[in-house]
């Protein structure tokens, strides 16, 4: 049974535009993080660089299931330079992980998957 070409093409539509990404969080948002008493990451990056596109779903997927217990925030160093500048940035993507204290744990550069994110979170305090 074939698909009407309107509906299939509808389908594509919709799962084209459906990608999973974080909002880019704002200067503000990151003072909030710091502030809140949790473990947070922030990953440094932009909206068109491979890498960091490969990690979108996994920061999605993991700010939905630690919200509440930790902070995942994604920094678009094009729109916001001033935060990348203070974090010492040199290198996309970059991600940091800071215990609920506001101290950096760790720092890392490149393609992070989500079982070392998972590892960063708890050694910056998740539980």
């Amino acid at each position: 049974m074939r698909l009407p070409f309107k509906v299939l093409a509808i389908i594509v539509m919709l799962t084209s535009t459906a990608r999973a990404e974080l909002p880019a969080a704002t200067a503000t948002a990151v003072n909030q993080a710091l502030s809140s008493g949790k473990p947070t990451l922030i990953d440094f990056g932009l909206r068109t660089c491979p890498v960091c596109k490969k990690m979108a779903p996994y920061l999605e997927s993991l700010s939905n299931e630690y919200q509440g217990r930790a902070n995942i925030l994604f920094i678009d160093v094009r729109a916001d330079q001033t935060t990348a500048q203070k974090f010492r940035v040199q290198m996309l993507p970059t991600q940091i992980f800071i215990n609920p204290q506001g101290k950096e744990i760790q720092r890392h550069t490149g393609f992070m998957d989500k079982e070392n994110i998972v590892k960063g979170l708890k050694s910056a305090g998740l539980k």
